[in-house]
C-alpha cells in the first residue's frame, strides 16, 4: 500500500494531459478522475489524524452513571466494522481505465498521422521551388480553383490582382 500510495503522489496531472495532448471527454474524464482521487485522499488525511482511541476511565470520572459508560464500552468493545464487496468499484474503475487507454490511442493516432502530415508539408516547402520561378501551368495544376476563380472574375469583368498597383504602379495611364 506505501508504494501505492508513493508512486499516486508523485502523479503529474497537468504534465499527463499535456503530454499527451488530451482534449474533449478523455482531458474531461482525467480531471474528474483527479478531482475524486483528490477528495479521496482528503478525506483519509482527516480520518487518520483524528483520535481513535476511547478514554473510558476519564467518562467514568465525569459521569455518575456508570451502567450508561459500562453499556457503551461493552458495544464499543463488540462493535465490527462491515467489510464491503469492491469488486464492482474495481471492476468499474478498470472499465474506466480501459476506456481511457483506448481514448488515448485514438488520440496518439491522430496526433501521429498530424505529426505525419506537418513532416509531409514541411519536406514539400523545403523541396518547393520559389513561387517566383514557378509557370502559370504549374500553378493551375495545383490549384484548379485558382483557374476556376480567375474565368469567373474575368468574365465579370473584375480582374485586377491585389497588391499589383502598389508593386508595378497604374499602368491604365498609358
Amino acid at each position: 500500500m506505501a508504494v501505492g500510495r508513493s508512486a499516486a503522489l508523485k502523479i503529474d496531472w497537468v504534465r499527463i494531459t499535456t503530454s499527451l495532448g488530451l482534449k474533449g471527454n478523455t482531458a474531461a474524464a482525467l480531471q474528474a478522475f483527479k478531482k475524486r482521487n483528490e477528495d479521496a485522499r482528503r478525506k483519509v488525511r482527516l480520518l487518520s489524524e483524528q483520535a481513535q482511541d476511547i478514554d473510558f476511565a476519564q467518562y467514568r470520572t465525569l459521569l455518575k452513571n456508570q451502567a450508561v459508560i459500562d453499556e457503551i464500552e461493552k458495544d464499543f468493545k463488540a462493535f465490527k466494522p462491515v467489510t464491503y464487496d469492491v469488486s464492482r468499484q474495481i471492476k468499474a474503475i478498470e472499465a474506466f481505465e480501459a476506456q481511457a487507454v483506448k481514448n488515448a490511442e485514438v488520440t496518439k493516432g491522430r496526433v501521429d498521422e498530424e505529426v505525419r502530415d506537418l513532416e509531409e508539408t514541411l519536406r514539400n516547402i523545403e523541396g518547393a521551388r520559389p513561387f517566383e520561378d514557378l509557370t502559370v501551368d504549374e500553378v493551375v495544376a495545383a490549384r484548379p480553383d485558382i483557374e476556376e476563380r480567375t474565368k469567373q472574375l474575368v468574365s465579370k469583368g473584375r480582374w485586377s490582382v491585389p497588391g499589383y498597383k502598389e508593386k508595378f504602379g497604374d499602368l491604365s495611364v498609358l
